[in-house]
């Protein structure tokens, strides 16, 4: 009695994961050295694949079908490697899917493709960042380039250097002065008469107001601690910011600094706020006491109308100015840093 033995190959599923866009469908088949391929969509929206490779189960034949949630176009673009089959895929309107297939209980051999996976908010600002670019590209092209751009930066990135050097140089000596000589109020007057001439050009009204009205008017507040503080944590922050800014005239980017430039104002900039509350608080009997910026008054309402008063206003929109301004701050860093939420399916 002869007998045959033959070898038949197994039918069996390989891995398959998934991400999409607005428009399109992207599979990734885990089927190495693929050969025979045949993929073709099937008139009830539905996906067939078949191709002798090696898989999760060694050399053998592989297939699955997969029905899709809504209607695709029938055209079907693939591409094969040693590695991969990836298959690209158009819907046939332009939208959101929750999921990829019709029946609602994901197939064991379907996962999400985390290497392309894009919620539905990610997707849509990559989408908006393309179509910015390609405007941008389209308006570029028709608007006539800046003759002086190279002149622009250059002087915004030598300004920031200066900025920067400034501040680095007032940071360090204050730093030297207190760890190293341990002298805070001695060394005070000298400081302020640097900061005047570094900060009165860059920074915005509300520092002004401290600079000029509180320490340059009034000498007996240039011996207090706390204009030490103030200046400490001024530029504490300016050390970083204008680093970052000076980098980002020159389109390079540090991944710490920029962190920095997001990060450190968490804690510096409610101290620096606090700071200038103080200097404004053991301001106000000076102001009193030597009728300063005081305003005149007819004789029937008084002498004059003490500039305190205005400083203890100034005081409640210091501390409104905090709200917003820690508001705007905190949205900023969380656009910078804004965290993929991947879903599971």
């Amino acid at each position: 009695m002869s007998s045959s033995s033959s070898v038949t190959m197994q039918t069996l599923t390989p891995h398959v994961y998934w991400a999409q866009r607005h428009g399109d469908i992207f599979l990734r088949v885990e089927l190495s050295d693929a050969s025979n391929l045949d993929i073709s969509l099937q008139e009830n929206n539905t996906l067939q694949f078949r191709a002798q490779g090696h898989g999760a189960k060694g050399d053998n034949e592989y297939e699955f079908s997969l029905e899709f949630l809504e209607a695709v176009r029938p055209e079907v673009s693939h591409r094969s490697t040693q590695r991969q089959v990836d298959i690209k895929i158009k819907k046939q309107v332009e939208r959101w899917w929750d999921r990829l297939t019709l029946q609602e209980k994901k197939p064991l051999f379907l996962a999400p493709d985390f290497d392309r996976w894009l919620d539905e908010s990610d997707a849509e600002m990559e989408l908006q960042a393309k179509e910015e670019k390609i405007n941008r590209i389209s308006v570029e092209s028709r608007v006539r380039k800046d003759p002086y751009l190279g002149l622009k930066r250059g002087y915004l990135f030598m300004y920031n250097l200066v900025q920067f050097l400034g501040f680095s140089w007032i940071f360090v000596n204050m730093t030297v002065r207190l760890f190293i000589l341990g002298q805070v109020v001695s060394s005070l007057c000298v400081q302020g008469q640097i900061c005047v001439s570094v900060v009165s050009v860059v920074q915005v009204a509300g520092r002004n107001v401290i600079l000029f009205v509180i320490f340059g008017s009034l000498e007996e507040m240039q011996n207090k601690s706390v204009v030490f503080f103030v200046f400490y944590l001024w530029s504490t922050i300016e050390i970083f910011r204008y680093p970052f800014y000076m980098l980002a005239c020159i389109g390079t980017e540090w991944k710490l600094l920029t962190w920095l430039r997001y990060s450190l104002w968490i804690p510096l900039y409610p101290l620096g706020v606090v700071a200038e509350a103080v200097a404004v608080i053991q301001s106000l009997p000076i102001f009193d006491e030597t009728l300063l910026f005081s305003f005149p008054l007819p004789a029937l309402l008084g002498h004059s109308l003490s500039f305190s008063y205005t400083l203890q206003l100034y005081l409640v929109l210091m501390f409104l100015g905090l709200f917003i301004n820690f508001r705007h701050l905190y949205k900023q860093r969380r656009r910078r840093y804004r965290s993929k939420k991947r879903k599971v399916h």
